[in-house]
């Protein structure tokens, strides 16, 4: 296999074009139509994608174009746990672009998505629903916003605004665990400044 940097904006990766395929699941992908996602895990685990719904994704588009024939590429910031859901999401969508996410959020997330997106939210990533056990969501927004698949960043990111919603300054702190050094003429400041989030 040989192996070759890349930079793309501000961030160098490391890909890896198949002269011979290493073993596991990548031995039998078809890399016309297929890359393979390498997660950051030891040893890495192997997420192969369609080369269409990669599109999705800003950083392998970027990457692709410039180099057509990649196909594994390692993600150094992302963990198979958490890329197994990042290429769920892109492989549904890739046909199948999400409408708009309304800004400011007006009402409750789910009135917006649809079903396939509201069982993806409030299945595992906001477990059960369940708003205090959102550590896989957090990380979501983490991976997206480093692969720069913006549909997924807009969901995720709506999902943590849905929560806030109408909730004191008090609530979100106990909801996120945030110790509060703020003083009440800065907590109002960065209320004004977030008003959007509260508008219906």
């Amino acid at each position: 296999v040989i192996i070759f940097s890349l930079c793309s904006g501000f961030q160098c990766f490391l890909v890896a074009m198949a002269v011979s395929l290493p073993a596991g699941s990548s031995a039998a992908v078809d890399f016309k139509t297929h890359i393979v996602l390498h997660s950051n895990d030891t040893p890495p685990m192997e997420f192969p994608i369609s080369r269409a719904a990669a599109m999705m994704s800003g950083m392998l588009k970027d990457l692709l174009e410039v180099h057509p024939d990649a196909t594994v590429i390692p993600l150094s910031k992302v963990s198979g746990k958490v890329l197994n859901y990042v290429v769920e999401y892109m492989e549904h969508h890739r046909d199948n672009k999400p409408e708009p996410i309304e800004k400011p959020l007006k009402g409750k997330l789910e009135e917006f998505i649809s079903e396939w997106d509201k069982q993806f939210l409030y299945t595992d990533l906001v477990k059960g629903g369940d708003e205090r056990q959102r550590e896989l969501l957090i990380d979501c927004i983490m991976a997206a916003n480093y692969m720069d698949a913006k549909d997924l960043l807009d969901l995720t990111c709506a999902c943590v605004a849905s929560m806030i919603k109408g909730k004191t300054a008090e609530q979100i702190h106990q909801l996120f665990n945030i110790e509060n050094d703020f003083t009440p003429e800065e907590e109002e400041q960065i209320r004004e400044e977030n008003r959007w989030c509260e508008e219906s």
